[in-house]
C-alpha cells in the first residue's frame, strides 16, 4: 500500500485534502478514488503511527482522503543513533541522507570542517537542508518508518563542538546516557566490536552500551578531520573508535557505524 507523508494531526474518520506534496504524489502514481493509501504524520504517541486512509476525490490540484484506522505500529531503532558528519560533496549527501534514513538514525547534522570540500551558508545551506529534509521524508515513505529524522541547519564543526558541549555540561544525566563515538584513523582507537561486549569507555567511566539512551557518531570529510580538530573532538567528550583496518569512503564510514548499532540491536 502507497506510504505518504502527511505531517498534521489525523484521526479515524477525519476527511481531509492532503498536503501539497502528498497530492502531487498520488496524482503521479494515477491513484484513484476508492483506492487505499497509508499516511503517517511523524508524530509520537498516541497521535504517531499510520492511518489506512481513502481516496474520495482526485482534483486536479488536490486530493481528497478518509481516515479510517490506526495503527500504533513503529519501526525505529531501540537505540537512538545521531550522525553528525562533515558533508561530502556532489550527490554523495543525498545519498547519505537517503540510506542513513532506511537505516533508522535518529538524526542528521551536517557540518564544514577544515578539509571540507562542500562550502554552504545563507539561502544556499538553507535550500540544501531544505532539499536533504525532503529526502529523508521520501526514505520514510519508502522504508516504512513514520518518524522522519531531522536535518539540522549546516553548521561548522567548531560551532557545533561548542554548542553540544555546552549541552552537556549543563546535564549530567545527558552525559551519562549519550555515548560519544569519534570515527578515526589516528593512533589506536578501539573498535566498534566493543560495542557487541556491551561496553564503551567514556572518559574515566565505564558505561554499559545497552543502558545508554543514545549514540553520537562524528564523522569526518574526505581526508578526515585534522589533528586540531580531533583533539577538540575529544576534549568535547568523544571517544575515538574504528570500522577495521579498511579506509572507508567519507559517504560510507558513518553508514557502516550507523548499521553497526541499528541492525545489531
Amino acid at each position: 500500500m502507497p506510504r505518504f507523508y502527511c505531517p498534521i494531526p489525523l484521526t479515524p474518520g477525519q476527511l481531509l485534502d492532503l498536503p501539497t506534496n502528498a497530492a502531487r504524489h498520488v496524482q503521479v502514481l494515477r491513484l484513484q478514488p476508492g483506492g487505499l493509501i497509508t499516511l503517517f504524520n511523524g508524530q509520537s504517541e498516541p497521535n504517531g503511527g499510520e492511518f489506512e486512509a481513502t481516496i474520495t476525490r482526485m482534483g486536479r490540484n488536490d486530493v481528497q482522503v478518509q481516515v479510517r484506522t490506526h495503527n500504533v505500529v513503529e519501526r525505529e531503532a531501540p537505540c537512538a543513533v545521531h550522525l553528525v558528519l562533515s558533508m561530502p560533496a556532489n550527490e554523495r549527501m543525498d545519498w547519505l541522507v537517503e540510506k542513513a534514513t532506511e537505516l533508522g538514525v535518529a538524526s542528521i547534522q551536517p557540518l564544514m570542517s577544515e578539509r571540507s570540500v562542500l562550502r554552504l551558508s545563507g539561502e544556499r545551506a538553507a535550500k540544501k537542508v531544505a532539499h536533504w529534509q525532503s529526502i529523508a521524508v521520501a526514505a520514510c515513505e519508502q522504508s516504512g518508518r513514520n518518524q522522519v529524522p531531522p536535518v539540522h541547519a549546516v553548521m561548522t564543526l567548531v560551532d557545533w563542538l561548542r554548542t553540544s558541549s555546552n549541552g552537556l555540561l549543563a546535564s549530567s544525566t545527558t552525559q551519562a546516557q549519550d555515548v560519544r563515538l569519534l570515527l578515526s584513523l589516528q593512533g589506536k582507537p578501539r573498535t566498534l566490536r566493543e560495542l557487541s561486549a556491551r561496553k564503551v569507555t567514556i572518559a574515566l567511566s565505564p558505561v554499559e552500551a545497552s543502558q545508554a539512551s543514545s549514540f553520537t557518531f562524528l564523522s569526518g570529510p574526505e581526508g578526515g578531520l585534522s589533528a586540531a580538530e580531533e583533539a577538540a573532538a575529544l576534549a568535547a567528550g568523544f571517544t575515538p573508535v574504528t570500522l577495521g583496518p579498511r579506509v572507508l569512503r567519507a559517504e560510507t564510514a558513518p553508514l557502516a557505524a550507523l548499521a553497526a548499532l541499528t541492525l545489531a540491536a
